[in-house]
């Protein structure tokens, strides 16, 4: 039987390594087999291809909401504004009724949160391994951006980004 390689990265050495890079919090929502919302917070969200038009998250295998959402075969994402930390507290928990407290709405047959920077609806395209955690790849169905500035993750904390005002937009530094 061949052994397992050793890891050539110790995963805590990574994980701050890659807290370098800021990224966006999102709410990958679904409704679950027997009709009840579930959702869980993710920061693997990122655009995979305009034609056709594909987006990609990645979900721990550990997750309990992560099947549900996979059976479904149709998905939200609900890119978080900065104003929304508490609800990226409550989808990044374990168990519980995440969308208690929360405003939320049926939109084409997914939960919705309200007060959302954007929102996408996909539907499932493909499944890839990865490690400790599985690629879902989702097809754009419906798309709504609401102008509000996003929620990202650097270095271990939530931060809205600062105003851009006096930079020229889209100009790299």
């Amino acid at each position: 039987m061949p052994s397992r390689p050793r890891a050539l990265v110790p995963p805590e050495d990574l994980r701050r390594t890659c807290a370098a890079w800021p990224t966006g919090i999102a709410v990958v929502t679904s409704t679950s087999s027997g009709g009840e919302p579930v959702g869980l917070a993710v920061n693997s969200f990122t655009s995979l291809s305009l034609d056709p038009p594909l987006v990609l998250f990645c979900a721990a295998l550990t997750s309990t909401t992560w099947p549900h959402i996979r059976d479904a075969g149709r998905f939200a994402v609900n890119v978080l504004a900065a104003d929304q930390h508490q609800v990226a507290q409550a989808f990044a928990r374990s168990g519980g009724d995440k969308f208690a407290d929360l405003d939320w709405a049926d939109r084409d047959g997914l939960p919705e949160l309200t007060g959302i920077a954007a929102g996408l609806r996909c539907s499932l395209a493909t499944v890839h391994p990865g490690g400790d955690h599985e690629i879902a790849v989702g097809r754009v169905e419906a798309v709504d951006s609401r102008g509000h500035k996003p929620l990202v993750f650097h270095e271990g904390a939530m931060l809205a980004l600062p105003s851009a005002a006096g930079s020229a937009r889209g100009e790299a530094a």
